[in-house]
């Protein structure tokens, strides 16, 4: 299958070499706003004869892809999905989806009219930790979640865009664990409570530390505690867990195996509970070679992929509503 690629960036030069070390994939054109960078790019992994330049109309005529790579800066996102689409090429983007939620509705409304599939590399769920979590839940706490939470404590010293950033946290990396809550639990976002902050001593110009607390569907409570500028003791990426369902108790810190507690005798004080720990799938193609793994599968199949722009919006939704809801102090419905 050939494929487009767009933006020539480090992230967009990540996803080149994804698309060349994938058996089945041609990476026939690569475009950049920077006509030069992508032909530099194209020039790295010896892609001779790929079509390189900065114009994307002109791309998708002459290389005919499969499907479109976009890896752009979000405030590109629309155009990119709105003109692939329109040519009928399927899309598959960074996250996040869209600068805005109105963005966003465009870009799903574009989909369906074009009945081109659109997913978006949501590309941290694909962690075989993550997936084996999940399985605990639904297997030995009941599946149906009363309360989940996530911690993460990261003191990052990133410089360039995110020091200037108004919600640096929020918006550029709590989609991942707000995504991964959705997934964990199976529950959509109905409202949220959030309040962003800043101690005096961050070197983020915008709010870096947030405390949210989302009702979900079922009756769910998933409460989100981050920031971005504390230093020592920090967590994984993926964030610290706690999930609790009716028949026990399931955590992850990000970084090893999952475990939980299971009642085996509901009798005295306290029930009587047995610890279990989870396997972790160790040849799981994870990141963004899992997420070009599933999209293609979706392309060949008719399947539905994890992170199809009808599922992923309601992710986006959730960081929209809780950057609102700090802004307004409100509790915010989604």
């Amino acid at each position: 299958m050939k494929a487009l690629l767009v933006g020539a960036g480090g992230m967009g030069r990540a996803w080149g070499r994804n698309l060349v070390e994938h058996g089945d994939v041609e990476l026939a054109g690569w475009v950049d706003i920077n006509a030069s960078a992508a032909a530099e790019a194209a020039e790295q992994l010896r892609l001779t004869s790929a079509f390189t330049g900065d114009d994307l109309v002109k791309a998708i005529s002459e290389v005919k892809p499969d499907f479109i790579v976009d890896v752009t800066i979000p405030e590109a996102h629309r155009d990119v999905t709105l003109t692939a689409l329109a040519a009928g090429v399927p899309v598959l983007g960074e996250k996040p989806m869209a600068a805005s939620m109105e963005q966003a509705r465009e870009m799903v409304a574009a989909s369906e009219a074009s009945g081109k599939l659109y997913m978006v590399s949501q590309s941290r769920r694909y962690d075989a930790r993550l997936h084996a979590f999940r399985q605990l839940i639904v297997e030995q706490a009941g599946g149906e979640l009363g309360v989940l939470n996530s911690d993460f404590y990261i003191g990052a010293h990133f410089g360039g865009f995110r020091d200037e950033m108004p919600s640096p946290l929020v918006l550029d990396m709590a989609i991942h664990t707000f995504d991964a809550a959705r997934y964990l639990s199976g529950a959509d976002p109905v409202a949220v409570y959030c309040e962003e902050f800043n101690p005096g001593w961050s070197w983020y110009k915008g709010d870096a530390c947030a405390t949210a607390i989302f009702e979900m569907t079922g009756g769910l409570r998933y409460t989100y505690r981050g920031s971005w500028c504390s230093e020592g003791a920090a967590t994984s990426w993926e964030g610290e867990w706690r999930a609790v369902g009716p028949h026990g108790t399931a955590i992850w810190d990000g970084e090893h195996a999952p475990s939980a507690d299971i009642v085996v005798e509901a009798a005295g004080f306290f029930s009587k509970t047995e610890s279990l720990q989870s396997e972790v799938d160790q040849n799981y193609a994870g990141g963004i070679a899992g997420s070009l793994r599933n999209f293609l599968h979706a392309l060949r199949t008719g399947e539905t992929p994890m992170g199809e722009c009808h599922d992923n919006i309601k992710s986006l939704g959730m960081v929209f509503g809780a950057m609102e809801s700090a802004r307004t102090g409100q509790r915010v419905r989604l």
